[in-house]
């Protein structure tokens, strides 16, 4: 009951920012909004941070609330560097809801023995922390994708509606996720090889093959072919919205995905 309370004051961090967002529209980055949005990046964080103490969980719930912890640190480091980033709240604040609440759900499921932070090595750690990184960078990406493809969509049907007036336009969600996935394939890159290299400090293996290490392989060569294609060809719009949205699920089956199965499904 404890924990239920503690994961359900993080999920109610997120909303005040969601809802000024939305009922403030374009308008709405002044103070308040930065006062609320470190609200909602410290309660995610706060609950992740005490669940680990010192150590790393493994469960499906523990990756889920860092996940959300990792990826609103990550948007709101956009939101500060990047003009109209912050527009894709109304995106964003709700699907961190949706984890949250998954996390909720399978907060009671039994998890596998918690490792040592202390005990881990130097590759491990590293590893871990890139492939946090990587799937916020990855998450945010695919929200701004989400946005290009509904603001194409309303101006094609020239139907705009209240969720296309909030967000950012075509050409400044896809300005988003061509730099998020940059460092993201920079970032994913860095995983790969820690890695590979914490495979053969405990196997003397460099790669195991495994669903996720090719899901992983292929999310990277999926976001590197479309930068490839986007600084070459110039491709945007619904094609790139798919791509990005591709190696969301790729990554997702590879990270997220593999505990479902093992932790739930095969428990």
């Amino acid at each position: 009951m404890e924990n239920m309370l503690f994961g359900l004051s993080a999920l109610v961090a997120l909303l005040p920012v969601s809802v000024a967002s939305v009922k403030r529209g374009k308008g709405g980055r002044d103070t308040l909004y930065w006062l609320l949005l470190a609200v909602a990046v410290a309660g995610p964080a706060v609950w992740a941070t005490v669940q680990m103490s010192g150590s790393w969980r493994t469960g499906l719930s523990t990756t889920l609330w860092v996940t959300v912890a990792a990826s609103m640190a990550v948007f709101a480091g956009a939101a500060g560097a990047i003009r109209h980033a912050w527009r894709l709240t109304p995106l964003v604040g709700p699907y961190m809801v949706v984890l949250c609440l998954f996390a909720l759900a399978l907060q009671s499921a039994p998890a596998p023995r918690a490792m040592d932070l202390d005990t881990l090595g130097g590759w491990v750690t590293v590893h871990i922390w890139v492939s946090v990184l990587t799937y916020a960078l990855v998450t945010i990406a695919a929200l701004a994708a989400l946005g290009a493809f509904l603001q194409e969509r309303a101006l094609k049907t020239k139907r705009p509606n209240a969720l296309t007036h909030l967000l950012p336009s075509v050409i400044d969600c896809e300005q988003l996720l061509v730099r998020l996935l940059g460092l993201g394939e920079v970032v994913l890159g860095l995983g790969l090889i820690t890695g590979m290299g914490s495979q053969y400090a405990d196997t003397g293996q460099v790669l195991a093959i495994d669903h996720k290490t090719i899901l992983t392989f292929t999310a990277f060569v999926v976001i590197g072919g479309l930068l490839f294609a986007h600084y070459r060809t110039g491709v945007r719009g619904k094609l790139a919205a798919r791509f990005v949205l591709l190696a969301y699920l790729l990554l997702t089956l590879g990270y997220p995905g593999v505990k479902f199965v093992t932790d739930i499904l095969l428990a």
